[in-house]
């Protein structure tokens, strides 16, 4: 069967979902979508996307032959619970941010019916107004690969990472890790900076970098060789966050995690694998 005879059930277009399903929808693929017990901003979404509303979700899932999951990460099992009840035959895409040990207990799940169980992510932000997002995939080549037609074209380019599924919400996790928490600590950092009123002079000094901290894989060996004095400086900052009336938790955690770089004091030959060893061997 090809792509654009295929019928795609989406549960339960948010944001996200909506301007995700609308690529499909103007590729060419009729799109379905469930609308009982939805709010009425749900229902606005759905509508302005070009989506099918279908009563119930028996008869969407008889009539789909794939089905892409995007909910709130906490729902993502009830959801496939309730797909695996009605025997669902088709493929079905997991493509909530979600822990890859999750995936597996949802293709878990819903494989005994499902013809297929694609694990996916989405990153990026919703594909509208000229943004683009990534669908990124793994699992089965064959149902992978079908998935990846139906938005084939539009604003959401779908990456395979592997057969595995788990590869792609790997993914996610690990760059949300980074991405996530680093928002949170850009935010306490400034909030810190305004309090005292080197605000301004905190931009400055930041504006001074273009690259991401991320890609700097290099560095993570040096973060564990300085750690022992990077440690009491995070403390520090967590002493002068509490007093400024900010939360100071997250840089507690992170200073704890640096302190148990402690024995890699001014290691030059420590490298990244060796730094990331012994977080994952240190209690």
């Amino acid at each position: 069967m090809t792509s654009s005879h295929l019928v795609l059930g989406v549960l339960h277009p948010g944001s996200m979902g909506a301007a995700v399903a609308a690529c499909a929808v103007s590729a060419g693929t009729r799109v379905l979508w469930c609308p009982d017990g939805r709010s009425a901003a749900t229902v606005r979404r759905a509508e302005q996307a070009g989506l099918e509303p279908v009563v119930e979700l028996r008869a969407l899932l008889e009539r789909a032959e794939v089905v892409l999951s995007l909910c709130p990460p906490a729902a993502a099992e009830d959801v496939a619970r309730e797909v695996a009840r009605h025997r669902f035959a088709g493929v079905y895409v997991e493509g909530n941010a979600i822990s890859p040990d999750r995936v597996e207990r949802i293709a878990d799940l819903v494989s005994g019916s499902a013809r297929a169980v694609v694990d996916g992510s989405v990153t990026g932000s919703p594909p509208v107004g000229g943004k683009q997002a990534q669908l990124f995939l793994s699992g089965p080549p064959d149902a992978a690969r079908l998935v990846s037609e139906l938005f084939s074209g539009t604003a959401v380019s779908t990456p395979v990472l592997g057969e595995e599924i788990g590869q792609a919400s790997a993914l996610k996790v690990s760059y949300t890790a980074y991405q996530k928490a680093s928002r949170v600590l850009a935010a306490l950092s400034y909030g810190l900076a305004q309090h005292h009123g080197v605000d301004q002079a905190l931009l400055d000094v930041a504006g001074k970098r273009s690259s991401s901290y991320l890609v700097e894989t290099d560095y993570i060996a040096k973060t564990a060789a300085r750690a022992w004095r990077w440690a009491p400086e995070l403390e520090e900052a967590a002493d002068t966050l509490r007093a400024a009336g900010l939360p100071d938790e997250v840089l507690r955690a992170v200073a704890e995690t640096l302190h148990r770089w402690t024995d890699a004091k001014d290691d030059g030959e420590l490298s990244a694998e060796g730094a990331l060893r012994i977080l994952r061997e240190s209690k």
